[in-house]
């Protein structure tokens, strides 16, 4: 059963530029763009407290929306961009391209770690590493995961989990075509003279 998409509602934008933004701010949007497809871009408005709560949610960047558009037919879009106030940390712009299901882009996956309890390694006091809680993937508009699981059963302390060691939803495949290091399970601070920071900078070094 395929995911339903979640929607989007949005105002066309009637004027450009900084002044036309600042009126849409002062009236209670967000301004933005949508682009791509091999159509000219259209300047929208969002209303401002609906995307702010959407965007609290979570997962904004690697979701695909149905915008919909009064007199427009509605367009499948993925967030490449928002803009935020540098002091109030809230949006004052957000960018969309246009895509559709079968269209293939790359965008970051959150790595999800599951069965703590059934690590060895960490049981016996060893932290797990998360060099890369997100990994960036090549996938399908219309099949975007939600996260990458990553299972830490019968791991010890001193392993290392690579990209080649999760399995990767369907379709979907890694940008960095090396076998890269997600994580690892380090040992305890103070143990053997090292420590979770030394792990993890050698584990980096390892990559390059």
């Amino acid at each position: 059963m395929a995911k339903e998409i979640e929607t989007l509602d949005a105002v066309a934008r009637t004027g450009t530029g900084k002044g036309a933004a600042r009126k849409a701010r002062r009236e209670g949007f967000v301004p933005g763009i949508v682009y791509g497809d091999g159509s000219d871009p259209v300047a929208i408005n969002l209303d401002y407290n609906k995307l702010l709560t959407r965007l609290r949610r979570g997962r904004f960047m690697s979701t695909l929306f149905n915008l919909k558009m009064e007199g427009q037919e509605d367009v499948r879009v993925i967030c490449r961009g928002v803009q935020k106030d540098v002091v109030k940390d809230l949006p004052t712009h957000i960018d969309f391209m246009r895509t559709h299901r079968n269209s293939r882009i790359s965008l970051f996956v959150h790595v999800e770690f599951i069965n703590h309890e059934k690590s060895p390694g960490l049981k016996r006091g060893g932290t797990l590493v998360a060099v890369r809680p997100e990994v960036e993937l090549n996938v399908l508009a219309g099949d975007i995961p939600d996260q990458i699981v990553v299972d830490l059963s019968g791991t010890e302390i001193g392993d290392t989990i690579h990209i080649s060691n999760v399995e990767l939803p369907k379709g979907a495949k890694a940008t960095i075509d090396r076998d890269f290091v997600i994580a690892n399970v380090a040992q305890p601070k103070g143990f053997g003279g090292g420590s979770s920071d030394d792990t993890e900078e050698e584990t980096e070094a390892a990559e390059e």
